[in-house]
C-alpha cells in the first residue's frame, strides 16, 4: 500500500515506472499526438531522443515516466498510436521536491511562478509559460523579455 503525500509536499514516489520504446518509421506529427496522449492518460514526463538502431537506421527512442497504476492504459497507448513491437519498463523511485507557488505582480498582469523548495528555501523558481507566452504575445515583446522581467523580481 502506497502513503498519499499532498501534491506539493517533499516526499519519496517509490511507485513510478519508466517506460521506453524504440520507434523507426514514425511521422513527427505522430509524436506529438503521442505526447499528448501519453500526458493525458497520466505520465508526469514523455520525451524524444534521436537514436540509431540495428542496421544503422535512424530512430527515436521515446521514454516516460508514470505511476504504476498508469502502466496499463499507457502501453495501450503506446501499442496503438506508434510503430512499437516492444515495450521496456523499470521500477523508478522519484524524490520529488517540496513545491510553492506564488504570484507575482507585474506591469503586464500577474505571473504563476513555481517554486522548488529544500528544508524551507527556495532553491529554484520557474515562471509558469502558457501565462508568459500569453503576456508576449498579447503585448507583442519578446517571451525571454517577460521571463528576465520576472527573474529580476525574484
Amino acid at each position: 500500500m502506497s502513503i498519499q503525500h499532498p501534491p506539493n509536499e517533499e516526499h519519496i514516489d517509490e511507485q513510478m515506472v519508466k517506460m521506453e520504446v524504440n520507434l523507426d518509421d514514425m511521422s513527427g506529427e505522430w509524436l506529438g499526438f503521442v505526447m499528448d496522449r501519453l500526458l493525458e492518460a497520466g505520465a508526469n514526463d514523455v520525451f524524444y531522443s534521436p537514436i540509431y538502431m540495428k542496421k544503422n537506421r535512424p530512430g527515436i527512442l521515446l521514454q516516460l515516466l508514470c505511476s504504476i497504476s498508469s502502466m496499463d492504459k499507457i502501453k495501450n497507448i503506446l501499442l496503438a498510436e506508434t510503430t512499437t513491437l516492444g515495450i521496456r519498463y523499470y521500477p523508478l523511485t522519484v524524490h520529488r521536491m517540496e513545491r510553492k507557488f506564488i504570484t507575482l505582480e507585474t506591469e503586464w498582469g500577474p505571473v504563476t511562478v513555481k517554486q522548488g523548495m529544500k528544508d524551507g528555501i527556495v532553491f529554484q523558481s520557474s515562471p509558469e509559460y502558457e501565462e508568459c507566452r500569453e503576456i508576449a504575445t498579447k503585448h507583442g515583446i519578446p517571451l525571454k523579455q517577460v521571463y528576465h522581467y520576472i527573474w529580476k523580481l525574484l
